[in-house]
């Protein structure tokens, strides 16, 4: 743990040489400006750092317990930075201010002028912390995600406070070194007043640029023009000790030694982890565990409803159970979100009704049954024998009659008797060449053409009309977000793919209900020889947060440009998957 938080502190330490911070280095340096106590520079910074680590640990439970619109806190932001802005540029408003602020701040102990100003600085700080978003290297990138899924511990608190501090010093060095700049030198002190209005003016444009998010355009300006920079910063950080240490913040447990079995059935011999951490089970009329299931043979299954390989897999494993459980057979289905709308336990109970699921499904919502498998994979699948022992396991799709053979067999073994022909579920795993599974969202994007990533934030692209293989170019408005990206007014994507089938993950979002998507394949529109199931006159239709299929050819694979053309704003896309 020391380890990382020493990380951690110097990932702060370096941030100011990052891109993603230089565009609020001038209103810091204006809000240092305005009064020439020492302590407005060390209110600025410590605002900075308590909102900034605040909001990063926090925004997601206050969204979830309050129900806002995380837009909220940053139009607060916006209107502290722009009042003060217009204080610096009006002398008598920025008076009366003053002596307001004076007499607020006499309430918490702070009678001084001193105090006064570290008031002043303290709440443009907090505002700053709000909308500053920092390059996201290993360490904070764990952190977000983590707070993203609730799993906020007192260790990611003391390494998110490692951070901040270490990005508290520089800026706070910065903040004070530039206002004695300001302050001491004779010509520039002269004409103080001019200077802080000009710093108010740059204050109110920067208002301006949070409000229309064109400070994120600039962001992504300087990460294009340095793209090595971010990349050489965060670079120390993806060494070996930490890593490790970031695995075990996430609660990855090391990998244990599994005894292989060379066997064309078996491959493993440990003992089966039990189930932790379930939010809620479903199609059950109360918790299962292993220990209570020893006796059976228990196949557990790690899948999610979007995710196409689950779904291709489904069929088989309702299959198994529906055949053989008055045989002592139990599947027990471990629903581990990959998206955060997938935590609805609505959306599992539709998804578990269409799939027609019988058996035990458990609500894996904090990933702690995912890591106490120390799983990585959708789908997976983990086979028990009687005495609670994980026989076989196999990630993703195919091998369908190898685990039913293995099923029959440990059944055997536990003394059924089972002699049954194999199920008929037609094997619909993919072959060939194909596109990869391709996200959307700033997170785990590798596939926008040309620069492979791209930065959280808004900003209008230029649609690039044939893209390299397996690549995609986005035009018009979009919001990229972690997880997924958002359509603006004109928002277009194309994909140049390889596959017979094409599928994307898409949500309604604030375009709600019935908001329709265009599809085209290679310049027209898709009909009935190409044409997805969820696809009706050259339109998707959004109902709700599910997989949707946008293009089958009917077994003629090939190289065709998808492309999309959102007619509403605040469409969700997050990730394709082909077939």
């Amino acid at each position: 743990m020391i380890v990382l938080l020493g990380f951690s502190f110097l990932a702060g330490l370096v941030t100011i040489l990052a891109p993603c911070i230089w565009p609020i280095l001038p209103i810091v340096l204006s809000s240092s400006v305005v009064g020439s106590g020492h302590k407005r520079p060390l209110g600025i910074t410590l605002g900075i750092m308590l909102s900034f680590g605040f909001f990063t640990l926090a925004i997601s439970y206050l969204v979830k317990v309050f129900h806002l619109d995380p837009g909220v806190f940053r139009l607060i932001a916006v209107l502290v930075i722009g009042f003060l802005g217009v204080t610096m540029v009006v002398p008598q408003l920025s008076r009366y201010v003053e002596g307001a602020v004076s007499r607020i701040s006499s309430i918490f102990g702070q009678r001084s002028r001193e105090g006064s100003n570290f008031f002043a600085g303290f709440v443009t700080g907090l505002s700053l912390g709000i909308v500053w978003s920092p390059c996201a290297g290993p360490i904070l990138a764990t952190i977000a995600a983590l707070a993203a899924t609730g799993r906020v511990s007192l260790a990611v608190v003391l390494v998110t406070a490692a951070y901040v501090t270490g990005v508290g010093i520089p800026l706070f060095l910065f903040a004070y070194g530039g206002q004695r700049v300001v302050t001491r030198t004779r010509f520039l002190s002269a004409h103080l007043g001019r200077i802080q209005q000009g710093f108010g003016v740059i204050m109110l444009l920067t208002a301006v640029a949070i409000y229309t998010n064109y400070d994120k355009y600039v962001e992504t300006r300087l990460l294009d023009t340095f793209p090595q920079l971010g990349a050489t910063l965060n670079g120390f950080e993806s060494n070996n000790s930490v890593t490790q240490q970031l695995d075990a913040l996430k609660g990855v447990k090391p990998v244990k030694y599994v005894r292989q079995i060379e066997s064309d059935l078996f491959n493993a011999d440990f003992k089966a982890p039990e189930f932790v951490g379930i939010s809620k089970w479903l199609n059950t009329d109360g918790p299962v565990s292993m220990s209570r299931l020893r006796g059976k043979v228990v196949l557990v299954d790690f899948w999610t409803y979007t995710c196409i390989n689950c779904i291709r897999t489904l069929p088989h494993v309702t299959a198994w159970y529906d055949k053989y459980k008055d045989n002592g057979f139990v599947v027990i289905g471990v629903h581990t979100p990959e998206f955060q709308f997938e935590h609805d336990s609505n959306n599992v109970l539709n998804a578990i009704k269409m799939y027609h699921i019988h058996y035990p499904v458990a609500q894996d919502n904090d990933y702690a049954t995912w890591n106490n498998y120390n799983n990585e994979y959708w789908p997976a699948e983990y086979l028990i024998d009687a005495k609670g022992i994980v026989r076989r396991t196999h990630f993703g799709e195919g091998e369908y009659d190898k685990m039913e053979m293995a099923i029959q067999e440990l059944l055997r073994e536990a003394g059924q008797s089972v002699s049954s022909p194999l199920s008929a579920v037609p094997d619909q795993t993919p072959e060939g060449e194909q596109s990869p599974e391709t996200y959307l969202g700033a997170y785990r994007m590798e596939y926008y053409y040309p620069s492979g990533t791209l930065h959280v934030g808004p900003r209008h692209f230029d649609l690039a009309e044939v893209p390299d293989v397996n690549t995609f170019s986005l035009g018009g408005i979009w919001d990229i977000r972690q997880h997924e990206a958002v359509s603006g007014a004109d928002a277009k994507l194309n994909y140049r793919f390889i596959a017979d089938k094409v599928f994307l993950v898409l949500r309604p979002g604030t375009a709600g209900i019935g908001a329709k998507v265009r599809v085209l394949v290679d310049g027209k529109p898709v009909n009935g020889s190409n044409a997805g199931s969820d696809v009706k006159d050259g339109y998707v239709t959004i109902d709700s947060a599910r997989l949707y299929t946008l293009v089958n050819l009917h077994g003629r694979p090939g190289t065709h440009i998808l492309t999309l053309e959102f007619e509403k704003t605040g469409i969700e896309a997050f990730a394709f998957t082909f077939g």
